[in-house]
């Protein structure tokens, strides 16, 4: 009688681990589920001389990510605003003004990030 009791446990141990693992959320940060801003913000390297210097030109290739980064406002923001960005010496007050520095048409004016607005 005692072994049944114990593939009775057994199975009721089992199946609250598997009930607790399909009530799980999977979710996604800000730039998705496969990335962090942080991780994005590595990617922002042409942007570094921009984002610290309002009078310092801004590359193609910074204008190319940022515009694609751009597409989803949360994540460029978060990238702005990312432990990395902030490590790497990047002023958010300058980096925010980028996306226009970049003519970017579709960029999102009047978007909230933090303590900032992008213009």
């Amino acid at each position: 009688m005692a072994t049944p009791m114990k593939y009775i446990c057994l199975f009721m141990f089992l199946a609250i681990l598997t009930i607790a693992g399909l009530n799980q959320v999977d979710g996604a940060g800000e730039c998705g589920k496969n990335t962090t801003p942080d991780m994005e913000a590595f990617k922002m390297a042409p942007c570094a001389s921009a984002a610290q210097d309002e009078n310092s030109s801004v590359s193609s290739q910074c204008c190319a990510r940022v515009k694609k980064i751009g597409q989803n406002p949360a994540c460029l923001c978060a990238v702005m605003l990312s432990n990395t960005a902030k490590s790497s010496g990047i002023k958010p007050e300058i980096a925010m003004t980028i996306p226009k520095r970049c003519n970017i048409a579709d960029r999102p004016v009047g978007y909230k990030c933090g303590a900032y607005t992008l213009p």
